[in-house]
């Protein structure tokens, strides 16, 4: 059932405003997949914050036309799915790791920051660790420094609280009563 030029100007709007709050874009063809395994991959998507719509491509392009996303119209050909995120890997990792466990998807490519990325280039973008773990990561880094300079500081007051008390006992025994 095709739609009306109102129906396609809601889904462009719609497309539109994901491309605008979107870091990334992620687009696989879908050819040969079950409703259920696209239904686990909807799953996963929406619970890491990734919009993925099956959509018409020219309506696509219209809707990414005078985005960062423009980079990316020329690979928009064939049944593809769309992988919207305002997370920078959120939905690269989605789709990468679906594609590991079902073969028929197939990544045909993606724009992060304005540039086209090919298949491997989304591969590479999925191997980056989250924002949370870079994060963690970061502060690990920051705080190794610190943690280490009050250990060696605790070892220190140990070793000082140690001596202490045999220096402290001997002059008592040598004074006279």
């Amino acid at each position: 059932m095709s739609l009306n030029r109102s129906e396609k100007q809601v889904v462009i709007d719609e497309v539109s405003a994901l491309a605008a709050k979107a870091q990334t874009l992620v687009m696989a063809e879908y050819r040969g997949i079950t409703v259920a395994a696209l239904t686990q991959l909807r799953v996963a998507a929406r619970s890491q914050g990734v919009s993925l719509s099956v959509l018409k491509n020219t309506l696509a392009r219209r809707a990414v036309a005078g985005t960062g996303f423009e980079a990316g119209i020329d690979q928009m050909t064939g049944p593809l799915i769309y992988g919207f995120s305002e997370d920078a890997v959120a939905a690269a990792k989605v789709v990468a790791d679906f594609a590991k466990t079902n073969d028929k998807m197939v990544i045909r490519g993606g724009v992060y920051a304005g540039k086209s990325l090919d298949a491997n280039g989304v591969k590479q973008l999925a191997s980056i660790p989250s924002k949370e773990v870079l994060l963690a990561q970061l502060l690990g880094l920051m705080q190794s420094p610190i943690s280490r300079t009050a250990r060696v500081l605790a070892a220190l007051a140990k070793q000082r609280g140690a001596a202490q008390p045999a220096e402290a006992e001997a002059p008592a025994e040598a004074q006279p009563a």
